[in-house]
């Protein structure tokens, strides 16, 4: 009789399976902000770092599960951390940008992240979301499908993150500190980096330099993340073709390239097959900087080296020839534009392209610099002795408030914090990509855009031409979009929607608004909160070039946003 129960019980534990899987698992982590002694090119400086790691533990985590992540402050700066790209769907508190999704941590405090990770797998990451603070604190968030799901391509033989960032050989947050004081571009950094190391070409660092062991003839997925803090880069490997196959967490049409563009915020991910023999070289990686602007940046490269490991000796050849690519020049912006166009959305059956196809809202922000007068009885070393280097959208330059912005929003305490009168099309339309106007001065404020649920957004970002014209990184927090066009010169409202890409546009949460061009997005306002959009160039950034949408509750519970956390830090 005993046994007469056991196909029920097999059902049952089936179903148990099933519910675990739908569910996902729960994920903690615990990151302590520290203090700890670093040195690159021979310079020994005290970083902030998670875990005095640099750069900062990988989380994993699978599609459809929950992660809490404790972050634990033990130094005398204020901390947050962002979750890049993850769209917090409704748990808004978690998403970590400075006074406007939450009070920043303070010394001795600590704070719970806790967000589920809904219909997004992929390589995304995390850092520190205030002033200068993600030079050092940055680290990989690799999203696996859930299990029994497989890629859209061929299975790797191994996963390998690769991280760019930027090493200055003195503290970032003197050198932001000392350019907003002065009103002068900042100083630029001394070194790029690939997972931390600055690699060979650079003065003192032939051991600083991350190496790649690979067999002959297998495929190797290279998970690409652009942690820099003020540059868009290049990337090649010498002699070998990368597959591009998903870029911020989203899958793409596979397109073969010798070189791509990432810029700060972007992920991308390729497939490497290796050479079917070894041979007796080996390739360097390199990455150097995409630069159109006017100022001073850092023209050097970094490199990492990628070995054949010989499957008789099991290690790699000491004397191989050193192989290094061609990559483009640093202003290459018909390469960029043509690399940036041969992105595409899988847009298939199981990962459908849900661009909408019909605008509710439609918005222009021109995005670029501007100039802030100096100070009574001072000078500053901005464009000219009079004024400061500024930065806008649609000539406000964006002032972070004292308290949180979502905050006020859901306590319905806005006033005195922020306005929702943000322009939803330049105040003084004027020639944005050709002479600029006499008067470049922005103006100040902490405005924002509300948004009722659901609604449906198109967005053109136009660059302009003051100060010079250069691409600006823009990322929008809490959402992906669809870019659904981008041209040079000034968008036209009358020919350009005709050629947009409503079919298989790429999907992304951040993209580049071309130098001296616009870009064209869309995106459904899914998720209620307060979301930042800036630009992914912290000098930027810095200097104002961002703003903030509020996204009101929707009718059902799922579409309101939760209650804060009891543990919310205070300002």
């Amino acid at each position: 009789m005993a046994f007469s129960n056991l196909p029920m019980l097999f059902c049952f534990c089936v179903l148990l399976l099933l519910l675990e899987n739908a569910a996902g698992e729960t994920r903690h982590y615990t990151f302590n902000i520290h203090y700890h002694n670093v040195t690159r090119l021979c310079h020994t400086r005290t970083i902030l770092s998670v875990n005095r790691q640099f750069p900062g533990p990988r989380l994993v985590a699978r599609e459809g599960d929950r992660v809490v992540v404790k972050v634990v402050n033990h130094v005398a700066n204020n901390v947050s951390v962002h979750w890049h790209g993850v769209r917090q769907l409704t748990s808004g508190w978690a998403d970590g940008p400075s006074y406007v999704t939450q009070c920043p941590i303070q010394t001795n405090q600590s704070y719970i992240y806790n967000f589920t990770i809904t219909g997004q797998r992929g390589t995304l990451w995390w850092h520190a979301h205030i002033s200068w603070l993600r030079a050092t604190i940055y680290g990989p968030m690799i999203i696996l499908p859930k299990r029994n799901e497989t890629y859209p391509f061929q299975k790797p033989h191994k996963e390998v993150t690769i991280m760019f960032g930027e090493w200055f050989n003195t503290d970032p947050e003197a050198i932001i500190g000392q350019a907003l004081q002065t009103g002068s571009g900042p100083n630029v950094s001394d070194a790029y980096t690939i997972n931390g190391l600055p690699g060979l070409l650079y003065n003192c660092s032939a051991k600083d330099t991350y190496k790649l062991k690979v067999k002959p003839g297998k495929t190797y997925l290279l998970r690409l993340i652009n942690a820099a803090l003020n540059d868009e880069l290049f990337f090649s490997i010498a002699n070998h073709t990368l597959t591009v196959v998903e870029g911020d967490a989203i899958y793409t049409k596979p397109f073969e390239t010798d070189n791509l563009l990432i810029t700060p915020g972007q992920t991308t991910n390729v497939l490497l097959k290796t050479k079917p023999e070894h041979p007796n070289a080996s390739f360097l990686m390199a990455a150097r900087p995409y630069f159109t602007g006017r100022g001073t940046f850092d023209n050097s490269t970094t490199v990492g080296v990628l070995e054949y490991v010989h499957p008789q000796q099991h290690k790699s050849s000491k004397n191989a020839t050193l192989l290094l690519p061609a990559l483009p020049p640093f202003n290459a912006t018909g390469f960029v534009a043509n690399f940036t166009g041969k992105l595409r959305s899988l847009a298939n059956a199981k990962f459908p392209a849900n661009v909408p196809k019909t605008v509710d809202r439609k918005f222009l922000f021109t995005v670029g610099l501007g100039t802030s007068p100096c100070p009574v009885n001072t000078t500053c070393q901005g464009p000219n002795n009079s004024s400061k280097f500024a930065a806008s959208v649609n000539n406000v330059s964006f002032t972070l408030p004292s308290v949180a912005i979502l905050q006020a929003h859901y306590f319905g305490q806005s006033n005195g914090v922020y306005t929702t009168d943000f322009p939803t099309q330049p105040l003084i339309p004027f020639n944005y990509t050709g002479t600029p106007p006499n008067n470049t001065n922005v103006i100040n404020g902490t405005r924002t855009v509300v948004l009722p649920y659901n609604t449906s957004v198109e967005l053109v970002l136009q660059t302009t031409s003051i100060l010079g014209t250069e691409s600006h990184p823009l990322h929008l927090h809490g959402y992906n979009f669809f870019i659904v066009g981008q041209g040079f010169g000034n968008f036209d409202p009358n020919k350009d929607p005709a050629k947009f890409n409503l079919v298989d546009p790429m999907e992304r949460n951040t993209a580049g608004v071309p130098s001296g061009g616009w870009l064209a997005i869309r995106f459904l306002a899914d998720n209620p909160g307060a979301w930042f959009m800036h630009c992914h160039l912290d000098v930027h950034t810095s200097w104002g070039l961002k703003m903030a949408w509020i996204v009101l509750d929707g009718p059902q519970p799922n579409q309101k946003l939760q209650p804060p956390p009891s543990d919310l830090p205070q300002c």
